[in-house]
């Protein structure tokens, strides 16, 4: 007779290998089938609600690993939210305007703009954004991303853009829209001004020169003879110079050297004379900045005064402490020019060339000009010192060419009226990590006037008409039509009608007596369209609510997104729009270094889940401290995959055990055996750890802890020893009862608590546990952790148990390897335990061979009357030998009573009681 046919081997159709590539499409198919999301959202709609609102992607190109983790973060939440009594909808959205999709259709795909309209032109723009969402859309979707796609919220949409012109219109009404002159961050490379959250910085090799002022006239301070001496990196901004800046608290220095009289702040004249190579400096006298305010200089080259003014700007980290100031290329130039009323100078056009206001350079590209200035200089007699440095420099975030700043009329929106305003919205929201509330305020503290217009074409129109008299038109009146407008036609319609065709029926204005209007032509800051999302989503739409529970992107977003939805919220309700911010940062690879594909590091996610899956992606999301930066390669995902791995097999484990239980047969708390009771409460503990790291957004704590609970207390501990009695035992049996029962709730719950991150695994097992009622784990809530009565005690002692157990496992391993024995069963145990570990032993109910998994166990006496040979450890000393007997046929187990029962020669007393049932 073969006994093998009476052991209960596991048997279950759930598969060993994952093959989530190819499983994890149909799962998905079920899903659409299902509508999945509208079940969610029917199931949860009476709870209240939770809104993580999202911050739209730009819709351009393949969706990268800083978008994976992005929106997998976001869906883990989301999904924990709606199993953990709110109702969390999802409504993903996409950022549509701006310069990439105008570049994409000029140079990649050869559109020549002139041969057309604007409006003709942003229709083709259109037309590229909706295929780029579409094909973003199902990279997210194959993301395993839940969330209403088919209803997205999208930043061209006529709903959108109408509400975005009432923001604009609210901001005006409240005095927080201007038009001025003013100098702004501006990209030669994309001809338009842009906003600070479009800047990036790289270095730049560029000229550094040590430039001399003679003196017009001292003002009885200098004697006329003098010098003053400027340094900058900007030779191209020397004939926009209108005057020289001093601090007026710094003592200034007049000194003889080389023949010639200069003057430098005393504090750095050291290094003045070694950069400009002085060899002898006498210092003639010193005075104070304050003293030499409205002393006149000369342009080194052109028949104009500079004027000596004093800034608190001036400093001296570096330079001379005399600052070469230029009105109209620089913000503090500007301000304290204002103050000065010098005047505004701007001889570069929006091309980046210089203008006939730049007289002898004309037609020059400003950078080219760097060089043909500083010949000029040279050639009067005025440069001092001619080198190169490289430095940290501001760049367009698009193009990746240097900006400049060049003063331009533009629209601003005042971030100085609500300053205080926004710092109380940002004390009063919650951030994590917490250091971004000192990031975010000191971006505000220090932040100037946000310039929201751009000189493009692709965009939602700044919606201000002007008078005959120039005058802006900006009232509720024209608003509100404007607003409806755009709700019905889109904002095209701005650029398909003349101004009066825009403008209410009838409007007449004082500026424009003959009643002719025009329209702005430029566009607004692509910032100002996203961060008016919680106007035109929020509360657009009636499943969300203002302000939003949570915002959760990447770490530039403080200056970008988070930023521009605090400004304008702020400025139209007084509040923040959201009560929460978390962010993450961003994705490097295995060495830490930024993914380039000039170095073939990058990792893309639609690779890995062709090779991989989506699932592991979603494993490595959980397992990194994604507050910081986070590195991702093929190494690590092989770890992340092995830790799946063993997850899998958990499941498998459990379900193959399970194949004859009914949830109805469970074993009541109270008549399981104690080390059953010590699993369940090490599986409470587990329930509520992982839920409070899901409340906390602590993602790796998951990760490690139910990896901890599968690997250590189940496979290692509770599945090997209970083999003994799932395989062996009678089917119906309390003993193997109460381990099923222990199984099935275990099963149940560890498959809720993955649903959030392993949401196509945790799918499938599902659908293979016996007797559940819902289609989908994703209709159910977070399993409830459970108290029992004297857990505190249990748990210290199966705790100590555990400590035994493993100087036992020790002691077989040495034994093992001394060819003592071969596999554990092999084993006879002698314990010589100390006093409390006997104690121990004594109180353990269960079968100590059994949960030791060898055939014999013995106490050979005192921890005192351990002999030579043993092995001591700090609760027992033991002897491992060969236990004696034969091995039975069906149990595997080593003992003299084989073949006790004449009918089973081959078996042991136990298993032949139980082939007899």
């Amino acid at each position: 007779m073969d006994y093998k046919d009476t052991l209960l081997m596991p048997k279950t159709d759930f598969p060993m290998r994952g093959n989530l590539p190819q499983r994890e499409p149909e799962i998905q198919a079920k899903w659409e089938e299902m509508d999945i999301y509208r079940k969610v959202q029917e199931r949860t709609k009476d709870r209240p609600l939770f809104v993580l609102h999202d911050g739209p992607p730009y819709a351009n190109g393949d969706i990268h690993m800083g978008h994976a983790l992005n929106k997998i973060l976001k869906d883990f939440i989301v999904r924990y939210k709606s199993m953990s009594g709110y109702c969390a909808p999802y409504v993903p959205g996409w950022d549509t305007h701006g310069l990439p999709i105008e570049t994409a259709l000029t140079k990649n795909k050869g559109v020549n703009r002139k041969e057309m309209s604007v409006a003709e032109f942003r229709k083709l723009c259109e037309q590229y954004a909706y295929e780029q969402i579409d094909r973003q859309r199902e990279q997210f979707k194959r993301l395993g991303v839940r969330g209403d796609w088919d209803n997205p919220y999208i930043t061209l949409t006529p709903e959108y853009e109408a509400q975005q012109i009432k923001v604009f219109g609210e901001m005006a009404k409240k005095g927080l829209i201007y038009k001025g002159l003013k100098p702004v961050y501006w990209s030669p490379s994309s001809e338009s001004a842009l906003a600070e959250a479009e800047i990036e910085y790289k270095d730049k090799r560029s000229p550094s020169i040590y430039v001399a002022f003679p003196v017009k006239d001292g003002k009885g301070v200098l004697n006329g003879d003098e010098h003053i001496v400027i340094w900058t990196t900007t030779p191209w901004t020397i004939p926009a110079n209108l005057g020289i800046a001093v601090h007026p608290e710094l003592q200034y220095s007049v000194v003889e050297a080389d023949g010639r009289k200069y003057v430098v702040a005393s504090e750095l004249l050291s290094s003045v004379q070694k950069e400009i190579g002085w060899e002898h400096v006498t210092v003639l006298k010193t005075v104070k900045g304050s003293e030499l305010e409205y002393v006149v200089a000369k342009h080194p080259f052109y028949d104009r005064d500079s004027l000596v003014i004093c800034g608190e700007h001036v400093t001296t980290d570096a330079g001379t402490g005399c600052v070469h100031t230029a009105p109209g290329h620089g913000e503090d130039d500007f301000i304290v020019g204002q103050k000065y009323g010098l005047g505004v100078l701007c001889p570069v056009d929006e091309r980046g060339y210089m203008t006939e206001e730049a007289p002898g350079f004309a037609g020059m590209f400003y950078d080219d000009a760097n060089k043909a200035i500083t010949e000029k200089l040279q050639e009067v007699g005025a440069l001092l010192k001619l080198s190169f440095i490289t430095h940290s420099y501001p760049h367009d975030w698009r193009t990746k060419q240097p900006t400049i700043f060049r003063a331009t009329a533009q629209w601003f929106a005042s971030i100085d009226k609500i300053r205080e305003q926004l710092l109380q919205a940002v004390e009063e929201t919650k951030w994590v990590p917490a250091w971004g509330e000192i990031r975010i305020h000191n971006m505000i503290r220090d932040r100037g006037d946000w310039c929201i217009s751009r000189q493009r074409a692709w965009g939602v129109p700044i919606p201000v008409f002007y008078a005959e008299n120039g005058e802006p038109i900006i009232t509720d009146e024209t608003i509100e039509h404007v607003s409806n407008l755009f709700r019905q036609y889109g904002s095209n319609v701005w650029f398909e009608r003349e101004a009066k065709d825009l403008l209410p029926e009838g409007f007449t204005h004082p500026g424009s007596p003959n009643g002719r209007f025009t329209k702005e032509t430029d566009i607004m800051d692509v910032w100002f369209d996203s961060g008016s999302s919680h106007q035109a989503v929020l509360e657009e739409r009636a499943d969300l609510q203002r302000p939003a529970d949570l915002y959760l992107e990447g770490s530039d977003q403080y200056r970008g997104w988070f930023n521009s939805s605090l400004s304008t919220a702020v400025a139209v309700t007084g509040k923040a729009p959201y009560k929460g911010v978390l962010s993450h940062g961003f994705v490097l690879d295995g060495e830490g270094r930024k993914m380039s594909k000039s170095l073939g590091n990058v990792v893309v996610p639609a690779k890995v889940m062709e090779q991989l899956g989506a699932d592991i992606l979603r494993l490595w999301v959980a397992s990194v401290d994604y507050q910081a930066d986070v590195r991702i390669s093929d190494n690590i995902l092989k770890q992340v995959a092995e830790v799946y791995r063993k997850i899998r097999n958990t499941f498998r484990f459990m379900l193959g055990n399970l194949f004859d239980f009914n949830p109805a047969e469970r074993v009541a708390i109270n008549e399981l055996r104690e080390v059953d009771r010590y699993m369940l409460i090490k599986l409470n503990r587990l329930i509520e750890k992982v839920k409070q790291a899901y409340e906390t957004y602590e993602f790796a704590t998951i990760y490690h802890e139910v990896n901890n609970f599968c690997t250590v207390d189940l496979s290692a501990f509770y599945f090997d020893f209970s083999k003994d009695v799932l395989y062996i035992e009678a089917a119906n049996s309390h003993e193997r009862r109460s381990i099923q029962t222990v199984l099935y709730e275990t099963l149940v719950a560890l498959t809720k608590l993955v649903a959030p991150i392993l949401p196509h695994t945790a799918d499938e097992v599902w659908s293979y546990i016996p007797h559940v009622k819902e289609e989908s784990v994703q209709l159910v809530d977070m399993p409830e952790a459970v108290r029992m009565d004297d857990e505190d005690r249990i748990v210290k002692k199966w705790d100590a148990f555990m400590e035994l157990r493993d100087e036992v496992l020790k002691a077989l391993e040495v034994a093992r390897n001394e060819k003592l024995i071969g596999k554990s069963l092999t084993a006879h145990v002698i314990l010589y335990p100390t006093d409390e570990t006997k104690a121990l032993i004594d109180s353990i109910e269960e079968d100590m061979k059994q949960l030791l998994i060898v055939s014999a166990f013995s106490i050979g006496g005192t921890f005192a009357d351990a002999p030579s040979e043993a092995q001591t450890f700090t609760k027992t000393a033991i002897v491992v030998k060969q236990a004696e007997g034969k091995t039975c046929a069906r149990c595997w187990v080593v003992t003299p009573t084989v073949g006790e029962d004449a009918n089973h020669p081959e078996l042991c007393p136990r298993c032949a009681a139980i082939v007899k049932q």
